[in-house]
């Protein structure tokens, strides 16, 4: 990590950089400060973006090919795209000889260190992993954070607060942001605090789901699921979570065309204005006849798995492809 800080305060930034690993926070920062430095704000003519797994190599070199317009420099992103992992050939052979006037940044979850892709990138660049933090660099990173905005929180309320939301980085800050929210005029953060705003790890998930879900990224939202299984989570719980979620999205969007400001949805809402918000802008991603679509199918899979017609798993699951494969904003 020190490297790419080094390479962007010294204005000298390599052709290729792949960033991968489990820790999704550190990870999109070095992406942003990457792109920060590479690309002028606003230039949208040399900045190209891709995401997924069914991108085209061929289209990746046709752009990288193209010489930049008015810059020295094009970028192109390519996110989870699982070519270091399951190889690309086409793309590989490119990169060990690319146009010297397009730089790469590659942002995956898991690479494969033997493979051809992680290779040619490592010596093109630079590749660097970004693990997840261990509880003592968490611990630290928070009280710092906290003490950033001149707030206290002792050693076993820090503890307290990591119970609910776990250890990844992204979840804490969002999180954090909410307590501060919260403790606006006060100065010491309390465990009661925290039991007032910060919203349970599975909650958390549901929330992501359904903005995977929106986003049509059917991986991340069955990953998501897969996940909250893995942990015990029963099923009919998480279905009902998910119903409750499409509920709130669906009365927060209503109220919204109804002209409702900031506090009268979330007066309306029963929510804090912070955490309405978010249902807000979730919202916008998904049409209204989406949202009441979702809420009634979401109900009548409680009642296929009641009356026995479907297993609790295998519905839920069918549930999450059907709208992450047509939800739209």
């Amino acid at each position: 990590m020190r490297t790419i800080l080094n390479d962007i305060k010294e204005g000298k930034l390599k052709s290729a950089y792949l960033l991968y690993g489990e820790e999704v926070y550190l990870k999109l920062q070095y992406r942003d400060n990457l792109l920060k430095a590479m690309v002028t704000d606003g230039d949208t003519m040399n900045y190209t973006r891709f995401e997924g797994k069914d991108m085209d190599a061929a289209q990746i070199i046709s752009i990288a090919d193209t010489m930049p317009f008015f810059a020295d420099y094009r970028t192109i992103l390519v996110m989870n795209s699982g070519f270091f992992k399951n190889g690309n050939d086409m793309l590989c052979d490119y990169l060990k000889q690319p146009s010297q006037s397009t730089r790469f940044i590659f942002v995956e979850r898991e690479v494969d260190k033997r493979s051809r892709m992680f290779k040619t990138v490592k010596n093109l660049g630079n590749a660097v992993e970004f693990l997840t933090q261990d509880e003592a660099t968490l611990r630290k990173w928070i009280a710092s954070l906290v003490a950033k905005e001149g707030k206290n929180m002792d050693g076993g309320t820090i503890a307290f607060f990591m119970d609910k939301t776990g250890s990844d980085m992204n979840n804490i800050k969002m999180e954090l942001e909410k307590v501060f929210c919260y403790t606006l005029k006060k100065d010491v953060i309390t465990k009661a605090d925290i039991d007032a705003v910060v919203t349970v790890r599975i909650g958390n998930h549901i929330f992501d789901m359904i903005n995977a879900i929106a986003s049509r990224q059917q991986e991340n939202a069955l990953n998501l699921y897969y996940g909250l299984l893995a942990q015990k989570e029963p099923p009919m719980k998480i279905l009902s979570l998910i119903t409750r979620q499409f509920n709130l999205l669906l009365q927060a969007k209503e109220l919204k065309n109804k002209g409702y400001d900031r506090n009268g949805i979330a007066t309306k809402l029963q929510l804090q204005p912070f955490i309405s918000d978010k249902y807000v802008q979730q919202s916008v991603k998904f049409k209204m006849e989406t949202l009441r679509s979702a809420l009634k199918d979401c109900l009548e899979a409680d009642e296929s798995i009641k009356l026995g017609r479907m297993t609790d798993r295998m519905c839920v699951e069918l549930l999450i492809v059907r709208y992450s494969a047509g939800a739209k904003a």
